[in-house]
This record gives structure tokens, sequence and C-alpha cells, in this order.
């Protein structure tokens, strides 16, 4: 089966607007993601899934020079827009990933694939059940499956979130869920980029690695953190939009 991994990504963010394209060690954060990615041994493809606006351009012209496919579809109908990318390279399995997970680990990735090919489920994601760092996030799933969530709803919220029609019905969707070992647990340590702070702390901990070791780990990022606990505070205090 053909496995793609999707990157939602847009320029026009309320918090952060152009965060994707933000510098790092002389390279784009959108760059960074797409080397991570890369490096993942299971996947076939990947493909950018941007929207039809104008401002959007700039990350097309990022992803092809990399040699990644894109597709461009609906700004809001996010599902519909990842269906379509996952449609135009011919994916059978899916791997989502978010644009604002620059230093996702490769590795979390790749145990997320062969989790969800030897076991009998339709949905399997790490990010259910809090327990790895935010900036992790995970999910793997068929694309008929999503296609079939899609005929099931017309919720704009689902269709916004992609998964959210799967993930609030296990009764129709088998779901698997990944828990973070202990050396990798840190629910509070947030890896998006989400806010300026988020960005000084991703850039230092992508400079901090450099060219010596550009495809560092989750372990590496807690270890680092763990011993340098200044960085860690940088964006402690940052109001997330899911806080309550």
């Amino acid at each position: 089966m053909k496995i793609v991994a999707t990157i939602e990504a847009r320029m026009t963010s309320s918090r952060l607007p152009g965060k994707v394209l933000l510098p790092a060690n002389g390279k784009p954060m959108l760059e960074h993601l797409i080397n991570r990615l890369m490096s993942v041994p299971s996947l076939n493809e990947i493909v950018l899934a941007t929207t039809v606006n104008s401002s959007d351009d700039c990350l097309v012209e990022v992803a092809s020079k990399k040699g990644v496919a894109c597709y461009r579809g609906s700004e809001n109908d996010v599902m519909a827009r990842v269906i379509g990318a996952a449609d135009s390279v011919q994916a059978e399995i899916v791997v989502e990933i978010t644009g604002d997970c620059p230093v996702i680990d490769p590795q979390i990735i790749e145990h997320h694939i062969r989790m969800f090919l030897h076991n009998d489920c339709d949905y399997i994601t790490n990010a259910q059940i809090e327990s790895y760092p935010g900036g992790m996030d995970t999910q793997v799933y068929r694309l008929s499956t999503l296609k079939k969530s899609a005929t099931m709803t017309d919720d704009a919220l689902d269709h916004e979130h992609v998964t959210l029609h799967i993930r609030k019905n296990p009764g129709i969707f088998k779901h698997l869920y990944l828990i973070a070992p202990p050396e990798l647990t840190w629910p509070d340590l947030h890896l998006t980029l989400d806010e300026p702070k988020d960005y000084e702390l991703i850039r230092n901990v992508i400079e901090h690695f450099g060219e010596v070791n550009p495809l560092f780990t989750c372990a590496d990022i807690i270890k680092l953190l763990r011993e340098n606990v200044e960085w860690r505070a940088i964006n402690m205090e940052v109001k997330r939009k899911y806080d309550t």
C-alpha cells in the first residue's frame, strides 16, 4: 500500500502569520519539516496540502524545490483538502502532519506507521491521550476511512479539523492510541509553532543541533531542555487556544 504524508500548511495563521516560513539555521520551518519526513523509512511520498490563496504560492515554491508534490484546495474545508491531496498522489494510507510541527521526530512517525500496519485498526494517533510533548502529533489512517467519514458529516467543525468526526466515533472507526514511554513523556512541553515565543524556543533548538545533528530526536530535545531550564521557560506561559 502506498503510504503518503500530508502536510497541512498555510500562511494565514491568526496568531503567528507566515510561521511555516520563519527561518532557523538558514532554512524555513517548512523545509526542516520536509527534511524530517523524508527520513521516515516507510513513507513513499510527501504532499503539501495548502490553499488556493495566492499568499500560499510561496509554500508551493518551497515544497517544489524540495521535490514535494503540492495540492491546493479549500482554506476552511481542510478535510476535503487532505482528501484531495492524498488522492492526487494515489495514497492508500495517510500520515497526517500539520505544518506547525517542524521538529517532529521521524522515529515517532515510523513507529505509528508500523503499529498501524500490524494492528487491526482504522485510526492511530499519539495525540488523543496526552503523553508526548506537543509538536510530536501524528495520525495515520486509510484514505478510504477519511472518505467514509466525510460522507457521514456536514458539520463545518468536522471538515475544518479533518479527523474530528473519526475521533468522536470510536464505535464506527476502530482507534488505537500510542502512549509515550517514560523517557519521552512530557505533555506540558510545547514544541508546536503557534506563538512568537514558540518560534524563539524552536529556533534555539534547531540552531543548537545545527548541521551536526539535523535529525535530532524527541529524546535529544528533552535532554537538551532538561539541562537548559531557561530555554524551557521561554514559552511556558503561552496561553494555548485549547486551554480552559
